[in-house]
């Protein structure tokens, strides 16, 4: 990216409203940086396409509904998502997130009442996203919880106690034979569905409010041997905790925002919802032509490590996180490659005039910015190259957890490579 000549040589059109909006927009006084992406081809003309950075979105412009409060490791905020729904999307269109993580674009459109799909390849995506797009009351919860035996389990697996209390322990291990059995005979309902999706939220973090002791933060599970580690230099075991209580308080946290009129619009987008688990490269349930607008984030590269993260979530739940085929890439063309049958599908799915928010990141200390990666597998797919926008963040609460220096270490952009169908 370099900064913009007075005349553009750039050959795509993008939707005028948007530029308009992009070029006025100010954040705190800050005018819109306007640049241009330009990523040469070997056979063809380079793809060139304007570049637009600021601070378009951040919590203190729009505090995000309370469903979203569940943790996913390299999750990105709900105002990313809905900044382009509004744009790009009309109540009822189909929004769609082939790496859907823990959710953030499927609950951001029902909110908006648009109709909510996605895929991800790990199980664990649909037990955190479904719960959420019909989620039951608070004395709901509450009473099943009550009606639970928590007393006893058949297993308990001792060398979890560097994480629990043994009381917790047991009382977690009757929680998952209970929730097993459950999905085995076919009997799990929305709420136990939702049970199980706070759970897995509460099963290891770094205050009162979890299951475990002190540890990394809940997006992330330690090894056992680090969690050894972590309780052997703060002096600390691991304290009781109130499994019911917990939930009972998350559950509630969760719902805040919840009112009656929230709930209807939930019901209706559900009621068209699909949720799959399986490559995103190949998703036959979602019919050709009928999604509107597509916003994901997919891995980037190897950079994250999801089996090793979530071995514990899986655990409880009842799934063999390494046997799952996270796309995980070391060189960028092999990345390419995957993310070019990606986009295929995404071409197949979009309507005429549908259009992809294609979120990366600058990774490896910044020396590969994904957007200039991803713009080849677009145009290759036969998708439109329109814009591409950067947003620029200040620290987040996890990188002051880690000590990283905004813009030194991770990913502290927001960076948005924009398609349409033509």
């Amino acid at each position: 990216m370099r900064s913009a000549p007075q005349r553009l040589p750039v050959s795509h059109s993008p939707r005028p409203e948007i530029v308009r909006e992009l070029r006025a927009f100010q954040w705190n006084g800050r005018p819109t940086r306007h640049a241009i992406t330009s990523v040469g081809l070997a056979k063809s003309r380079p793809i060139v396409v304007e570049t637009f950075v600021n601070e378009f979105w951040t919590s203190k412009q729009r505090a995000a509904h309370s469903l979203h409060e569940v943790s996913y490791r390299a999750c990105f905020k709900p105002q990313l998502p809905r900044f382009f729904i509004d744009r790009f999307t009309s109540p009822g269109d189909i929004v769609y997130d082939p790496f859907m993580g823990r959710g953030t674009t499927v609950i951001e459109a029902a909110l908006a009442g648009r109709t909510p799909a996605g895929c991800d390849i790990n199980p664990l995506s649909a037990m955190l996203a479904q719960p959420r797009l019909s989620p039951p009351t608070p004395e709901d919860v509450d009473a099943r919880l009550a009606a639970l035996d928590l007393s006893s389990a058949s297993m308990c697996p001792r060398e979890l106690e560097v994480f629990y209390h043994p009381d917790t322990l047991r009382a977690i291990c009757a929680l998952r034979e209970y929730l097993l059995a459950r999905d085995r005979r076919g009997a799990l309902d929305g709420i136990d569905r939702w049970i199980r999706m706070v759970a897995v939220n509460r099963l290891t973090g770094h205050s009162p409010g979890f299951f475990s002791v002190y540890t990394l933060p809940p997006n992330q599970a330690a090894s056992l041997d680090a969690q050894a580690k972590i309780n052997a230099r703060r002096k600390q075991t691991p304290p009781r905790r109130d499994v019911r209580a917990l939930i009972a308080a998350k559950t509630r946290s969760l719902l805040a925002d919840c009112d009656s009129a929230t709930r209807v619009k939930l019901l209706r987008s559900a009621q068209g919802a699909k949720l799959l688990t399986r490559p995103a490269r190949s998703t036959p349930q979602i019919k050709a032509g009928s999604v509107s607008l597509v916003v994901t984030s997919p891995p980037f590269l190897d950079i994250v490590d999801y089996a090793g993260d979530n071995w514990l979530r899986g655990w409880f739940c009842g799934i063999d996180t390494s046997a799952v085929e996270i796309s995980i890439h070391r060189k960028v063309d092999q990345w390419q490659a995957a993310m070019t049958d990606v986009f295929k599908e995404l071409a197949r799915l979009l309507r005429p005039g549908g259009h992809v928010a294609f979120e990366v990141g600058e990774v490896r200390g910044g020396k590969v910015k994904l957007e200039e990666a991803v713009l080849p597998c677009g145009v290759a797919s036969g998708l439109e190259p329109l814009l591409v926008v950067i947003n620029s963040q200040q620290f987040t609460k996890t990188a002051n957890c880690w000590g990283v220096r905004n813009n030194s270490k991770g990913t502290n952009t927001n960076r948005i490579v924009v398609f349409r169908k033509s």
